[in-house]
């Protein structure tokens, strides 16, 4: 994996935790400038990142982000970001699979940060809980989803934080096969034709935000 942040002793933490998860650290980098670079030399399975980082502290690592999933498809991204950003966190969900958005604020676990990690590099998106949180409260009249039930809509929100039909499960203490239920049916409301069921999954996560 590749490791972007400018923050010195926060990168050099986050390296030291996950090269005693397993993960090998190939590059680290203390700006966006390069990091196409960096993947191309290096090919890693993800690189996590962070939104902000110089020359102005702005969008540069939602940027770079970009840029690797335009020239590198199949690395998965994770950003690691200080502030929820709506606008960022859809642009960069709307590249599709491998892809997550957490806040860094809210990283306490090891455990739960790597499997997160490990999610996402199987392919899953993930989204911060805190941000699906936020974007549920600022609901708008002309919700689209309003034609979904509570118990549904409660079903996708879990979906946007990254969860399996399993985990959802164990989230609501419903069997499995009744969530496969609501999803299939959130997934027809929605008008999401037939298709590969994870990228149908990733356009109704990406409905979900946008509705918000």
């Amino acid at each position: 994996m590749i490791l972007a942040d400018d923050d010195v002793l926060l990168r050099e933490g986050i390296a030291t935790l996950l090269a005693r998860s397993d993960f090998e650290v190939a590059a680290q980098a203390d700006s966006a400038v390069g990091l196409l670079e960096l993947v191309a030399e290096h090919l890693p399975g993800l690189v996590l990142l962070d939104i902000r980082m110089p020359p102005t502290n702005t969008i540069e690592g939602l940027v770079a982000a970009r840029q690797i999933r335009d020239a590198f498809p199949d690395v998965a991204i994770v950003v690691l970001s200080a502030h929820v950003e709506v606008e960022h966190a859809m642009e960069l969900l709307a590249g599709g699979s491998k892809v997550g958005y957490l806040l860094k604020s809210r990283v306490t676990d090891v455990s739960e940060f790597v499997d997160t990690l490990n999610r996402v590099v199987r392919g899953q998106v993930v989204v911060d809980p805190a941000l699906v949180q936020e974007l549920v409260a600022a609901r708008r009249q002309d919700n689209p989803l309003e034609m979904l039930s509570p118990r549904e809509q409660e079903v996708l929100a879990l979906m946007a934080e990254g969860r399996s039909n399993a985990g959802i499960a164990r989230q609501i203490w419903v069997t499995e096969g009744t969530v496969e239920k609501h999803v299939r049916s959130i997934l027809t409301k929605l008008g999401l034709a037939e298709g590969q069921d994870d990228h149908r999954r990733v356009l109704a996560v990406i409905a979900f935000l946008d509705s918000h």
